[in-house]
């Protein structure tokens, strides 16, 4: 005999879709109650639908004889945010929304991909020279640190064990994970981001073998040349900051150890620490906000690293939106944040003669010019 024949293409539950799935009937409510519908989608009204006009062309589905109830840009939209918001699976889901799992499980798929290939360019270009420079006179004028290209920072995502991958992705912390590394500006916007790094990897493995880091030691980066730090004529390169888990280098500053600390260093710590706290609250409200990253994502590591690309591309274009100040007030207010685990990455080797005078100067410069904190 051949296979089980299917008695009807669509589940008896499943037909009742448009009577009772929750996008035919909540969603429509939810647009009438603007503050309901940014505590569903994470986002206004106003931003949905302008990520609803870019993505609408590549999610929608023709109709045919078989497909009797096609679902529209619209409707893939809500489900796919839905599933980064809440981290449901994709049978829960199929439930909410009245369809089958796989048939949730290829619309994240392909919203996701639609999401990174259109917006990507628009919110997460690549950075050039005046992009550089633009965010370091931001970074002096609102943090107070001179030279500064971006804070540098990375996390553990948890996932499920990727199929015949051994302990690769099983990190310290005893849970498989893929790391995201990314730097942001000082207006908590991602403008470097790369996703995939084993969770195994340790000792500042990740970072080293980052497409970042070899485009960082090989100058490949749009760094500007260097120039004066502001009210003195002492030249120092850009840089980018980091905590002590990372490698001093030329463009990478880090903390003094604390076995060295004299005041002056302290103060260094201080500053930095002080301007570091953009990428800290940039993972905090995503984070927050976007709770299938305090889960285990549960598909294989390939939408796994698309779902968080996606994730950090929809934070900066809700940043460019809506701004930052109603969002940062997640961070606060989450407890889930406690759960970001961050590397455990030791910076070992020789550190070059030149990344410390580079540090010393900056050291030097800060103690010169002490701010007033709040």
């Amino acid at each position: 005999m051949g296979g089980l024949n299917r008695t009807c293409s669509v589940h008896p539950i499943n037909k009742s879709r448009k009577r009772f799935g929750q996008y035919h009937t909540l969603f429509f409510e939810l647009k009438q109650h603007p503050d309901r519908f940014f505590e569903y989608l994470r986002m206004d009204i106003a931003t949905f639908n302008y990520i609803l006009e870019k993505v609408s062309p590549c999610l929608q589905m023709n109709w045919t004889n078989y497909n009797k109830q096609p679902i529209g840009p619209e409707e893939r939209l809500v489900i796919t945010l839905r599933y980064c918001a809440t981290g449901e699976s994709f049978k829960s889901l199929s439930f909410t929304f009245r369809m089958g799992a796989t048939t949730v499980g290829s619309i994240v798929k392909e919203t996701v991909n639609a999401v990174w290939n259109i917006l990507q360019p628009i919110h997460l270009p690549v950075p050039t020279q005046n992009d550089f420079i633009k965010i370091s006179e931001d970074y002096m004028k609102i943090w107070n640190f001179p030279n500064c290209l971006g804070a540098l920072d990375g996390k553990h995502v948890k996932i499920k064990c990727p199929s015949h991958s051994g302990s690769m992705f099983f990190n310290y912390k005893k849970f498989f994970s893929i790391v995201l590394q990314a730097v942001c500006d000082a207006n908590y916007r991602f403008t470097v981001i790369e996703v995939g790094g084993y969770g195994r990897q340790s000792d500042g493995g990740t970072f080293q073998s980052s497409a970042f880091s070899k485009l960082l030691s090989k100058k490949q980066l749009n760094v500007p040349n260097e120039q004066s730090l502001p009210h003195t004529q002492i030249r120092m390169p850009f840089v980018f900051i980091a905590d002590e888990a990372y490698p001093l280098q030329e463009n990478l500053l880090k903390p003094y150890s604390r076995q060295t600390l004299n005041p002056e260093r302290q103060y260094f710590n201080q500053r930095l620490s002080r301007a570091r706290k953009t990428i800290e609250c940039s993972f905090g409200i995503i984070y927050a906000k976007w709770r299938i990253l305090s889960k285990a994502i549960e598909t294989n590591e390939q939408l796994a690293d698309i779902t968080i690309k996606a994730i950090c591309l929809l934070h900066n274009i809700i940043m460019d939106k809506e701004g930052f100040e109603r969002h940062l007030k997640l961070v606060t207010e989450s407890p889930a944040n406690n759960n970001f685990t961050r590397p455990n990455w030791n910076a070992r080797g020789r550190v070059p003669n030149q990344a410390i005078f580079i540090r010393d100067t900056f050291k030097d410069y800060l103690n010169n010019f002490p701010i007033q904190y709040e």
